[in-house]
């Protein structure tokens, strides 16, 4: 005997939208439930911030004294906190170059700090600094261990290839027992120093490798003038194209190396 199927009727439409609205419904009251659940967690005080580790440089500034100038900055619980605002927070330190962080479950920060390195000081009126990276910062002064460091004199923006020149000038000079007090770069592009003598250098212009021949052809042979006429050096002249002018005290000379004259 064959089996009858049995056919449902199709539920009309309005009952099939009836019944989408419904389950529609049920889950946006689910998803409603569920985020006020997870915004009720989220603020309960288990999540707040309770400590803070500072990894990194730390020479400038202790720990405690960096979570006591950020304090006020880090606003919000592990969820909401602004880790950007709280970056710029240790950032605004003095001496902080770079902050990095971190969220450390389930209510601590790392931090990890990275300071400037003084490499020069900075301006007309050195009272700014410039760092290892070329980078012009603001910092106590007095803070500042070395006490020769050496001061960048130019246009903003220059700090970068004026301290990338001084790093070569330095052991050129060095090596004739001259040191490079200050260097500056005039607004039309012409570089000149100051050694610790008190004596002044115009370089010219040019480009990086130009400055350092002309400085190491200066190096070489100055000490015979100044050994030949037993003065110490006040000015010289690096512009010329065969040699270099140079003003002793009380004699000026040009050399053209390897001879050299004089005039009173």
């Amino acid at each position: 005997m064959p089996r009858l199927q049995t056919i449902s009727p199709a539920q009309p439409a309005d009952v099939r939208a009836m019944n989408a609205t419904a389950i529609l419904l049920a889950l946006v009251a689910a998803a409603t439930l569920l985020g006020a659940a997870a915004v009720w967690a989220m603020r309960q005080p288990v999540f707040s911030i309770r400590g803070v580790r500072i990894d990194g440089d730390v020479t400038r500034n202790s720990a405690p004294t960096l979570r006591a100038n950020t304090r006020a900055s880090l606003n919000g619980n592990f969820f909401t906190l602004d880790l950007g605002a709280a970056r710029q927070a240790f950032e605004d330190v003095p001496w902080v170059r770079k902050a990095l962080i971190n969220r450390l479950w389930p209510n601590r920060l790392v931090v990890r700090l990275e300071e400037h390195r003084a490499a020069a000081l900075w301006g007309r009126d050195a009272d700014l600094l410039v760092n290892s990276h070329g980078e012009v910062f603001a910092a106590n002064l007095g803070d500042v261990e070395d006490e020769n460091l050496p001061t960048l004199q130019g246009p903003d923006g220059s700090a970068a290839p004026m301290l990338a020149l001084l790093r070569r000038l330095e052991p050129v000079l060095a090596g004739v027992e001259m040191h490079l007090t200050t260097l500056t770069l005039s607004g039309r592009g012409t570089w000149a120093m100051q050694l610790d003598s008190g004596a002044s250098v115009e370089l010219g212009r040019g480009s990086e490798a130009e400055l350092v021949h002309r400085t190491e052809q200066f190096a070489r042979t100055v000490g015979g003038v100044i050994a030949r006429y037993e003065r110490p050096l006040l000015y010289a002249d690096l512009r010329h194209h065969q040699g270099y002018a140079v003003r002793l005290k009380g004699i000026s000379t040009v050399n053209d190396a390897p001879s050299s004259g004089s005039r009173n």
